[in-house]
């Protein structure tokens, strides 16, 4: 009875051990947040080809912060979003050309991540670059900053067009010189896609896919890309050459929170 006693004793102290632990752990889940419906994949599982420069896991965005809820430098979507991307690419690849993606689904809490620096009117890091005519003042009003995203549903995705064989994109250094995100192609900052007339995520009317101060190659490139996207589904938003949103959508009115992570979409 002694030897089955202390058996009973050790059981005993190890279950406590485990109770405690558990007690003491994070609840499962917790530090990786929620995981993406089924009908989310990485872009890369779909069309691997695709380039992807995701801006805001970095600094360099209008923030000048990393955002929050982005975690890996990843473009998901909803499948039929990432299957209409890949048509598209393969016409533009016996082209000589490519997509490259900036942003993809965006969570609710990048978006409200958003909204808190655009109320804080002090903090202008990025203005010379991003915004360098536009009052922060103006940033919800002029429709540059909102409160919701058509990103956080998963089928909208802001993205141009390389010429091939792609040039790197050197690395942004912050506290570089700014350039207004509208200054000629040789002047701003340096991006292998073909020039469009602005920068992305320029808060500046010349962003506006038909501008008509936007003439020649410029036009013509906006026009490329929007026809390449529209016969596989999408449409543009009239105010910003980089973003389209495939239709119909498959969560028209639901606005995710998942994190930008391998493993929200791990197994999809």
């Amino acid at each position: 009875m002694t030897g089955l006693a202390s058996a009973f004793r050790v059981l005993a102290a190890a279950a406590a051990a485990l109770l405690a632990v558990t007690a003491t752990a994070p609840a499962a889940g917790a530090r990786s947040g929620p995981k993406a419906p089924e009908e989310f994949v990485a872009l890369s599982s779909v069309d691997p080809t695709i380039i992807q420069e995701m801006r805001y896991p970095t600094a360099h965005n209008f923030m000048g912060v990393p955002v929050d809820g982005y975690r890996d430098p990843l473009c998901i979507l909803t499948r039929p979003a990432a299957r209409a991307l890949h048509h598209a690419q393969t016409r533009l690849l016996r082209r000589g050309y490519s997509l490259k993606v900036y942003d993809c689904y965006r969570p609710q809490r990048a978006v409200d991540h958003f909204v808190r620096w655009a109320k804080d009117l002090d903090d202008e890091t990025m203005k010379g670059e991003f915004y360098p005519r536009v009052d922060k003042t103006r940033l919800f009003a002029d429709g540059y900053i909102a409160e919701k995203s058509g990103h956080s549903r998963g089928s909208t995705v802001d993205l141009t067009v390389v010429r091939l064989p792609a040039a790197p994109t050197p690395p942004h250094r912050p506290g570089d010189p700014q350039v207004p995100c509208y200054a000629p192609a040789a002047e701003r900052f340096p991006d292998n896609s073909v020039d469009m007339g602005t920068g992305f995520d320029c808060f500046d009317t010349l962003s506006h896919t038909d501008d008509p101060r936007i003439r020649g190659a410029q036009r013509a490139h906006r026009q490329f890309l929007k026809k390449t996207l529209t016969d596989v589904g999408f449409v543009n938003l009239a105010e910003e050459w980089w973003h389209y949103t495939f239709k119909p959508e498959l969560f028209p009115d639901t606005y995710f929170d998942f994190p930008v992570a391998r493993r929200s979409v791990a197994g999809h």
